[in-house]
């Protein structure tokens, strides 16, 4: 299964988390959705749950910071030097909403948005290192942005994170982006059914199935399972109206 033990590579989506109203029932939701188990909620964290995949950190879910601010998936992205991107982001025009801070050993964490409002943060590892499993049911496959002016966005992105894009045909303007040959994640315009801003995409063994237990626990389908070129793709909501996606790969 692809693991990984150490910081993954500048620019790289590296770890997601959730803000949730209600913990105790955003655990049971994806839990029943995901499969994931969990470990962590100490106080002096906040309460913060690691969600688990085959014993591998996963993602996170903590209590919503702000109550105003719906509940949502956040994308984290690598960095060596939280300090110095942060500086990047207000140089090329985006916002700083938590500057640097140190998250115990754990690592040094900013929380920002694009200059089309779209937020995501930067994690620069120490003893958490992100995600240490992905492309596995239930673990993170891919994270992309959607935004009402994407080339906006590329001109952005690639002063914060160095990124080049490449364009996919026949997918309506939609990039990969990517600091060296291997695609890092997706950013288009706002199409049918896409979540405006940062999303995340879960690797999951069924589809349909998948699609079954999040509306029997109480969430909502906004994209019916769809077969693509790269796999069998849902967008959902959970009970609280934050969206993410799933995605059964062509060999699953």
């Amino acid at each position: 299964m692809p693991t990984r033990d150490t910081a993954w590579p500048n620019g790289t989506p590296c770890w997601v988390d959730y803000g949730a109203s209600d913990v105790d029932a955003a655990k049971d939701f994806y839990s029943d959705v995901l499969g994931w188990t969990y470990t962590g909620g100490e106080p002096e964290y906040g309460g913060y749950l690691t969600c688990q995949v085959k014993g591998r950190d996963a993602a996170g879910i903590g209590p919503q910071q702000d109550p105003s601010n719906p509940p949502r998936w956040t994308t984290y992205f690598a960095t060596d030097d939280a300090d110095a991107a942060a500086g990047r982001i207000t140089e090329a025009g985006g916002s700083v909403l938590v500057p640097p801070m140190d998250v115990g050993p754990m690592g040094r964490m900013v929380m920002a948005a694009g200059p089309q409002g779209e937020p995501f943060g930067l994690w620069q590892a120490g003893q958490q290192t992100g995600a240490q499993i992905y492309n596995e049911p239930g673990a993170l496959v891919w994270n992309e942005a959607a935004l009402d002016d994407p080339q906006a966005a590329r001109d952005f992105y690639a002063v914060v994170f160095g990124y080049h894009f490449d364009e996919l045909e026949g997918m309506g303007g939609y990039t990969t982006f990517a600091t060296e040959d291997r695609p890092l994640g997706g950013l288009g315009g706002i199409g049918s059914g896409s979540p405006k801003g940062w999303s995340c995409c879960f690797s999951v063994a069924s589809t349909d199935a998948t699609v079954a237990a999040a509306e029997a626990a109480g969430g909502k389908v906004t994209m019916a399972p769809q077969d693509t070129p790269y796999g069998r793709f849902a967008v959902l909501e959970d009970p609280w109206g934050a969206p993410f996606s799933v995605m059964q790969g062509t060999s699953g």
